[in-house]
């Protein structure tokens, strides 16, 4: 019998926090400060013990104030990105529990494929601070620099069909566009399938790949790439990126943003499964779609063509209406969509 969604996650995940996880959100939760014996009795720890991990805490640059018959304090949390910072920020059931953070990595996905065939559980996330052969759709390069973007990839173990599979791509846009505008005062709009946009430039790249057998899922990675806090790009696609940190003209906590992004896709992904399609997001998928009622070009194998987008269908597939008044679904994995005018 397969488990639900989340539930191999959640049994794992609670005992594998680490206890400098559990400080750091201990600080975070408290009103004010919190002493050194409370941290000691709710986690069965010496003061020693309590002692270093604010010494690592503060060399990792977290600013953790401690005053004698007070106790300590948190004072400020720069950007930091950790398996302990992930862990304490995290809010979810079972989506994002199960952490695996690299410093640097080739691809999240690629480690992600490799920990779902050895047995990891659903939700199982990886994070990478830095990636060295990032990719986006169509087998395209991910501009992957340090210290400044996310790139993560979550394990799903969906109980559906492989052939509604692509669907979790349209899943995964929706909830990072709401994980976004949870915490961030912008107003973003997907391209059509995957992209997530702000004032017609690309912010997020996410690329879905599945291991299946004929008729069965075996697990699927969903990675995300989301600019956040670059200031600049490259030459060849500065006209057609941008960040968060441009958009905002402030830094972005990116650990926030994954736990905001996780419990948004939790929710999503379930209401996905209840419904074994995209019906339950259709409404609000469609009201953030930056291509509705516009013109867009139609990139495939034959000639390209102008159509009016109109929307998409409960499977996800773009409904464009053609010059003559016909109208067809368009399946994303056989075209591009690209605006008349420019990106979008």
């Amino acid at each position: 019998m397969r488990e639900g969604p989340g539930q191999a996650g959640r049994a794992y995940a609670r005992g594998d926090v680490t206890m400098k996880a559990e400080i750091l959100k201990m600080l975070r939760e408290a009103d004010g400060y919190i002493s050194g014996q409370q941290i000691c009795e709710k986690l069965g720890v010496s003061r020693t013990a309590v002692w270093k991990v604010m010494r690592q805490l503060r060399e990792e640059g977290y600013q953790v104030e401690a005053v004698r018959n007070r106790g300590y304090h948190i004072a400020g949390t720069p950007d930091i990105l950790t398996k302990e910072e992930l862990e304490s920020v995290m809010t979810t059931r079972w989506a994002g529990r199960n952490v695996v953070y690299y410093d640097e990595t080739d691809s999240t996905n690629l480690r992600v494929k490799q920990i779902g065939d050895a047995g990891a559980p659903e939700g199982t996330l990886a994070v990478a601070d830095m990636q060295t052969a990032g990719r986006g759709r169509r087998g395209r390069a991910w501009e992957s620099p340090p210290a400044s973007s996310i790139y993560m990839s979550i394990l799903l173990r969906p109980d559906i069909a492989p052939e509604k599979a692509p669907m979790l791509t349209l899943v995964m846009a929706c909830s990072v566009a709401e994980g976004i505008m949870d915490c961030e005062d912008v107003a973003v709009q997907i391209k059509w399938p995957n992209d997530i946009i702000i004032k017609g430039k690309k912010l997020v790249g996410i690329l879905t790949e599945m291991s299946s057998q004929v008729d069965y899922i075996n697990h699927v990675t969903v990675g995300v790439g989301i600019n956040v806090n670059m200031t600049g790009f490259p030459e060849e696609i500065k006209e057609t990126a941008t960040s968060l940190r441009i958009e905002t003209g402030h830094m972005v906590r990116r650990s926030s943003l994954i736990a905001a992004i996780m419990k948004r896709l939790e929710g999503n992904y379930e209401i996905f499964l209840g419904t074994g399609d995209l019906s339950g997001m259709m409404e609000k998928y469609g009201r953030m779609l930056v291509n509705l009622n516009r013109e867009v070009l139609i990139l495939g194998e034959g000639e390209p063509y102008r159509a009016l987008a109109l929307g998409i269908t409960k499977t996800g597939e773009l409904i464009v209406r053609r010059e003559d008044g016909s109208e067809e679904e368009i399946f994303a994995g056989e075209v591009s969509v690209r605006g008349v005018y420019g990106y979008v």
